[in-house]
């Protein structure tokens, strides 16, 4: 299945929930989109609940369905942590995500054009996989070239996705995951618990 292209406000609006996580796309319209988009506001049942709250994560990190579900997986087999905080914790940790995390593109959707395009080094070695899981400590940077972006330079005088749990170095384009995160420092308006119900009813 292709990878969704089309427009996130329409998809923002219809979840009634910011994949871009500014609020931006809500702000003047927050109801769902088309021409009876104020009236499709009903109340949703448990399942649909549940579809909601796995399809708000699943957009905001731009994941296809089966890879979501893999990654759900690897996150339930994880006896050490809570199910839920476990798979937010996985998708932190992809690639694409931390260098938006580090300042280097001003969405994910940027930063995985970043990768995709071989622009994007993980200690010192090209890696063009958006999905590749960054480890504590390894160093994320830019190529030579990707240094000199525009918008590179403007996404880190932006700096719109700053966050505790990793450490960038602005002149010399690089950083790293320090630590995993805590559950608040992510979203609040993600209910993971939902989503690891989701999963129990289909696998």
């Amino acid at each position: 299945m292709s990878r969704y292209t089309g427009s996130v406000w329409k998809k923002s609006r219809r979840l009634g929930y910011s994949i871009l996580g500014n609020g931006t796309e809500l702000a003047k319209r927050s109801y769902a989109p088309g021409q009876h988009g104020n009236d499709r506001r009903r109340k949703q049942s448990d399942y649909g609940k549940q579809l909601t709250e796995k399809q708000k994560l699943r957009e905001t990190y731009g994941v296809s369905e089966r890879q979501f579900r893999r990654l759900f997986l690897l996150a339930r087999a994880d006896k050490n942590t809570v199910t839920g905080l476990a798979f937010m914790r996985i998708l932190e940790s992809r690639l694409d995500n931390i260098v938006y995390r580090l300042g280097f593109a001003r969405t994910r959707r940027g930063a995985r054009q970043l990768v995709n395009h071989g622009h994007v080094l993980v200690n010192g070695k090209k890696v063009d996989i958006p999905s590749y899981l960054i480890k504590i400590n390894d160093v994320v940077s830019l190529t030579e070239k990707a240094m000199k972006f525009a918008l590179v330079e403007d996404a880190l005088k932006a700096q719109v996705s700053t966050v505790p749990y990793v450490n960038v170095d602005v002149e010399k384009k690089s950083g790293k995951l320090t630590r995993l995160p805590e559950r608040n420092e992510l979203t609040e308006e993600i209910q993971e618990a939902q989503i690891v119900e989701y999963y129990n009813r289909k696998l």
